[in-house]
């Protein structure tokens, strides 16, 4: 089957957070959103089926973890990334990433300890630490002509230091917003770190499956099996086949300690609960729809290639590092000399656009703003081509 990407999906007045929130986020209404993480796309008409399936049982009861949605789980894993996890390893279920790894934070370290982030981040990652009373430590990554890199020197100086109470690091694979996806040298080294130190590793891997055809996303459990003893990794096919709003989301850990804890964890919060047709969107993802995945990585890569030049050719004072997964990009508008918020300004006001403002994402993100291009061809050209405008004047 064929599936049409480049296909409109009228999204305003559905309640939709990207389209119908502009104003309460942005002060503005009717922007062409290019922002929150969520695709202008329709899912795979196989989860579309299921869940009208599902709909047509009449009862929306308390759902089961079964054991399919375990082996679903697992053999995405082995058959996508060529990560050898079983059933067992998929320890649980969650409505989300981010309340699993709330749950493992709690459960892993102390008020008062220092949790390792890598920005300019998720915003969502400095939340988890502060708000459940724990201290950023951040490791800043390093700007290079041939992309961003993780300045592993920095990361080491911040456990040994005098005084130092890091035991944890959450880490992004790949790496929102910068869109790098971690090489296997680099991923080896981390996890050697960490093993030697005794540092938990909560990995993010919720982009896993939007990598482009140059790079290769490695769960890092894949590559360093040391690191076991002190990892949870986290997915979810909410990105992948744009089902956000269902909540459904897995947690893998090899070591049976690590499994105990978690789900120990998970029972505290109630988060160990998934709603019925999250729990079918999973399944039937993981088990139907790898063709529609392939699908969507060659049109977000085509449209990587037009982003791209379309910045070279006509907005070169915009600049862009070489994306190699996700499908947000982390735009560059240092060379315009503008403040953050005379930077959301014109976007805003003059392009008519809503973009996340980069210093969301850390002190790095001053002068940049992250850009969803998970949208049809013709969508992200009118975007861009707004922003050309309104830059073009200065």
């Amino acid at each position: 089957m064929t599936y049409d990407f480049d296909a409109p999906v009228n999204r305003l007045g559905t309640d939709c957070e990207k389209w119908d929130d502009t104003e309460d986020m942005f002060g503005k209404a009717g922007l062409l959103p290019f922002w929150v993480a969520d695709m202008d796309f329709k899912a795979a008409p196989e989860i579309l089926d299921a869940l009208h399936k599902r709909a047509d049982e009449g009862v929306f009861g308390y759902h089961k973890f079964t054991e399919r949605a375990r082996e679903a789980a697992a053999n995405w894993q082995r058959t996508r990334h060529g990560w050898d996890v079983s059933a067992k390893d998929v320890g649980g279920f969650t409505p989300g990433v981010i309340i699993g790894l709330i749950s493992a934070v709690l459960e892993f370290t102390e008020p008062g300890d220092e949790i390792i982030i890598q920005t300019p981040v998720y915003p969502q990652f400095f939340n988890i630490v502060k708000l459940n009373n724990r201290i950023v430590a951040e490791n800043h990554l390093i700007e290079t002509e041939d992309g961003w890199r993780i300045d592993f020197e920095g990361f080491e100086k911040l456990i040994t230091r005098q005084g130092s109470k890091v035991k944890m690091l959450i880490m992004c694979s790949p790496h929102n917003p910068v869109a790098r996806v971690w090489r296997k040298d680099e991923l080896l080294r981390l996890a050697e770190i960490c093993a030697r130190r005794g540092i938990i590793v909560l990995s993010d891997d919720i982009h896993q499956d939007i990598v482009y055809s140059d790079a290769k996303h490695m769960p890092i459990g894949s590559v360093a099996p040391e690191i076991e003893p002190f990892l949870v990794t986290f997915v979810a096919p909410s990105k992948t086949f744009n089902m956000a709003g269902l909540y459904a989301s897995a947690w893998i850990a090899r070591d049976a300690k690590m499994r105990s804890r978690m789900r120990k964890a998970s029972k505290a919060l109630h988060a160990h609960s998934v709603s019925a047709v999250g729990m079918v969107g999973l399944e039937t993802a993981y088990e139907k729809c790898a063709p529609w995945c392939d699908q969507l990585v060659t049109y977000l890569e085509k449209s990587r290639a037009f982003v791209e030049n379309f910045l070279k050719e006509r907005t070169p004072r915009i600049k862009l590092r070489h994306p190699e997964g996700t499908y947000v990009f982390w735009l560059d508008f240092r060379d315009y000399g503008l403040g953050n918020k005379e930077l959301q300004r014109v976007l805003v006001e003059d392009a008519g656009v809503a973009l996340n403002a980069g210093i969301n994402f850390g002190a790095e993100g001053d002068g940049f703003a992250r850009l969803n291009i998970g949208c049809p061809k013709s969508q992200l050209e009118e975007g861009l081509t707004r922003i050309e405008s309104a830059f073009t004047k200065r």
